[in-house]
């Protein structure tokens, strides 16, 4: 336990492996947890994921079998697994507060004010998120940047913050799903065997098909629910432009993040390279000390403009804000690595052999086991992990190619996070927006649900299913 790489069905010991009743005991305590305490009493999910994580490992402690160390050695698993999302978390909070002191996010915000109107801002909103992240790979890095200007730019264009917030979370996931850059991208076809490109060749129409009917509902939310004019601008740009200098140089850490990106680096290197260039943009435009703009990287930003519209919109909490949304994080983590190391995900994913049918059938099951890991672990990574491993043999029995498992796994697992609150994902994309649940966008999160909507259509009119091309392979036996 706790080498931090999901383990198959077969790699438990069957004296230790929990069976089908066991595994779904864990699952019933985070369901009824996570109901009770989140959606009943309206709680934080701090107390019942504390709840979860306590009650799964005295299970696996007491009914399972496992000795302490090795309970929290598979929830340290979890936490080594999404170590890279922490630090990322960790990082972009100071980045955004850096790039506000910069006047980076004010400047996106003042010319974009100009640019747009509220009927096309939706569409536009969604496709620029898609374009940024597609150029980068990286959702997260997209929102925490460009998402946060659109967020600003869109309430003054009179536009709900729900709606702006569910364009730019749909546009980021559509482009890093598509991106060769993107981590998730990669990591759904090494497991799975599959070439990168021929993974995101798979991907392209159902990826197509969900983001244009993302685009169209963003396009109808414009002309019929959209009800500002834009003639409150003046009362966002001219504070902006009063406070800020504003020239061409506030969009260096921009230039510097997005390049680093485009050449190849990773994100996180990527991120920290742009809370360099912030803060050294804030000395050069905006004239602080040294010590002064490392001070907002760690306490954020309390502007005054003047407008207290404004003062909401480019107030940033820095590192230190971040404590709050890692708390979740961690726990989520490691309620993950419990359920991962203690092979009740496992268990879980290999049941789907004994209640498919066909091809199509095997796809749906798939999607909807990547959907189920990826509400339970709390991590994209996880969702696309464990099912992509478990199934592999599945698909060689059906006669199928591994791109209908990488694009399965990925359709389903990828973007879905931000449907739970308490997935890591959702709560970066609704603290870095200034959300305290992404329950509050979701019903305007067009993508993540068509994804595995369009998923399921194609599976269910053979448009899913490939025979494969390995000599030897049976021949697919589809619907």
């Amino acid at each position: 336990m706790g080498t931090g790489t999901p383990r198959t069905y077969d790699d438990f010991d069957p004296d230790r492996r929990p069976s089908t009743a066991e595994a779904l005991v864990p699952m019933l305590v985070v369901v009824v947890s996570l109901g009770v305490g989140s959606g009943l009493l309206g709680l934080a999910p701090h107390g019942p994921l504390l709840w979860s994580v306590t009650l799964v490992g005295l299970f696996a402690r007491y009914r399972l079998g496992y000795g302490w160390s090795e309970v929290y050695d598979a929830a340290e698993g979890g936490l080594r697994m999404g170590l890279q999302a922490i630090l990322i978390l960790f990082v972009i909070y100071g980045l955004i507060a850096t790039w506000t002191s910069a006047g980076t996010i004010p400047g996106l915000m003042y010319y974009g004010l100009g640019l747009l109107s509220p009927g096309v801002f939706l569409p536009v909103t969604a496709v620029l998120a898609a374009v940024v992240a597609f150029a980068i790979g990286s959702s997260w890095t997209t929102v925490g940047t460009l998402g946060v200007a659109f967020i600003g730019i869109g309430n003054g264009l009179g536009v709900p913050a729900p709606m702006t917030a569910g364009a730019i979370v749909s546009g980021a996931y559509a482009g890093d799903k598509q991106s060769p850059l993107s981590d998730t991208t990669n990591l759904a076809a090494a497991v799975t065997n599959t070439g990168l490109y021929d993974h995101i060749r798979a991907m392209r129409t159902g990826t197509a098909v969900a983001f244009g009917l993302s685009v169209v509902g963003y396009a109808a939310l414009g002309l019929w629910a959209v009800t500002g004019s834009g003639g409150d601008t003046a009362a966002i740009t001219g504070p902006l432009a009063s406070t800020y200098a504003l020239g061409p140089l506030v969009f260096l850490p921009l230039a510097v993040t997005f390049g680093l990106a485009l050449r190849g680096y990773p994100a996180l290197p990527s991120l920290v390279a742009g809370v360099f260039a912030g803060v050294g943009t804030t000395m050069l435009t905006q004239g602080a000390s040294f010590t002064r703009a490392w001070e907002v990287f760690l306490n954020g930003t309390n502007p005054a403009t003047g407008s207290e519209t404004v003062n909401t919109l480019l107030t940033t909490g820095g590192i230190s804000g971040s404590a709050w949304t890692i708390a979740v994080v961690v726990a989520a983590l490691a309620l993950g690595g419990l359920l991962e190391g203690t092979g009740v995900l496992a268990t879980l994913a290999s049941r789907l052999a004994d209640v498919v049918w066909s091809g199509g059938s095997l796809v749906v099951g798939t999607g909807v086991a990547a959907l189920a890991t990826n509400a339970f672990s709390a991590q994209q990574y996880m969702s696309i992990v464990v099912p992509g491993v478990s199934l592999r043999g599945l698909y060689d029995d059906y006669g199928l190619d591994s791109r209908d498992l990488s694009r399965a796994v990925e359709a389903a697992g990828t973007p879905t996070g931000p449907l739970f609150p308490w997935h890591a994902g959702a709560v970066f994309m609704a603290s870095a927006l200034g959300f305290s649940s992404s329950w509050a966008f979701v019903p305007y999160y067009f993508f993540g649900p068509l994804s595995v909507f369009t998923l399921f259509a194609m599976a269910g009119t053979g448009h899913a299913t490939t025979p494969s091309t390995v000599p030897g392979d049976p021949a697919a036996d589809d619907d």
